[in-house]
């Protein structure tokens, strides 16, 4: 009998899997979220752009790229008090993840990065997993970040190596495989997704979830985000992404993945709720809550809790996975 959970898939065994016909892949999708999850529960994010706009990359679906002119407004690094009291207001309206974004290409040892620091130590004693994605980070800042409690950290791969040179220049693939090296060695859990709709086939999109699957570990969650085209930005004129190419990308994760969170992410205000319905049966459980996703649109807070209750959904709680591993430890 095949194993269910694996790290060493080949392109071809996932090619057959994201190929499969589409009902019989969400079917499929559904069954083994049913075994590995609880399917009426789903992880609510918060991210929050804490430093905006001004950065020195060229990835061309973003529009706080420096190079490009785009209506984003650069803004400096956020106080600490205001980023709590925002994370301490998601918390009320049931996110239990926090996520941090800064507009770097990588961190840096400066105030900047200690202000940071001191962020996540706050919003760790609010009670929430707290996640970052501040750019490339070294071992010594992996574990700085670790030391002051941070739960996650957020470093997409964005697509195929092959098909990421047409989309950023200012960094390479190897650059961010090393820098989720890094934080897997701080102890620290990986977020790393990608985003479809850059103008890459779906060879591409196998590629992406081929690097994610044979990882040494599969990551905490993985993001799938739909590209939001953003007027200034190179890929301004992307058609929309479909939605049958999400429920398809959703579900090749999902069992590939069995027990990794799966990221409805950025493009929801584009889906209908019987869409986004489709891709919660197809194996997603985890979402970003609140009106901005750093600086491109999202369903309100509202509009979510309407959907739960629609959908019979309700919000993981905070630390599940360590709070269940210190009760079966206990039992023993």
């Amino acid at each position: 009998m095949q194993k269910e959970i694996r790290n060493d898939y080949t392109f071809e065994e996932i090619q057959n899997i994201y190929n499969t016909p589409l009902l019989e892949l969400v079917f499929k999708a559904a069954t083994l979220h049913r075994k590995y999850n609880d399917t009426g529960e789903v992880q609510v994010c918060t991210l929050l752009s804490i430093k905006t706009g001004g950065c020195t990359e060229d990835c061309a679906y973003c529009p706080q790229a420096a190079r490009y002119n785009t209506d984003v407004e650069v803004q400096p690094l956020m106080k600490k008090e205001a980023v709590l009291e925002y994370a301490q207001k998601a918390k009320e309206a049931g996110s239990t993840r926090f996520c941090m974004g800064a507009a770097w290409r990588e961190v840096r040892n400066n105030r900047d990065f200690d202000r940071v620091l001191e962020m996540v130590k706050g919003v760790n004693e609010i009670g929430m997993e707290v996640c970052c994605t501040l750019g490339m980070l070294t071992e010594e800042q992996a574990q700085k970040l670790a030391d002051a409690g941070l739960y996650s950290y957020n470093h997409n791969l964005d697509t195929s190596s092959e098909h990421y040179e047409s989309i950023i220049s200012t960094r390479t693939y190897d650059d961010r495989l090393q820098t989720l090296d890094n934080v897997r060695k701080a102890g620290v859990t990986v977020c790393c997704g990608g985003i479809i709709g850059l103008g890459e086939t779906h060879t591409d999109r196998i590629k992406m979830l081929h690097t994610l699957v044979n990882m040494p570990a599969h990551p905490d969650s993985v993001p799938i985000n739909a590209l939001v085209p953003v007027k200034g930005t190179p890929l301004a004129n992307n058609p929309k992404v479909d939605i049958w190419d999400m429920v398809r990308m959703i579900a090749t994760a999902r069992i590939l993945m069995p027990k990794t969170m799966v990221r409805l992410s950025a493009g929801r205000t584009d889906m209908s709720l019987s869409e986004q319905a489709l891709c919660f049966m197809a194996g997603a459980n985890s979402i970003f809550a609140g009106d901005k996703l750093l600086t491109t649109p999202n369903p309100s807070f509202d509009d979510d809790n309407a959907m739960f209750q629609l959908l019979g959904l309700t919000p993981r709680k905070a630390f599940k996975e360590e709070k269940q591993y210190l009760r079966e430890l206990f039992e023993a």
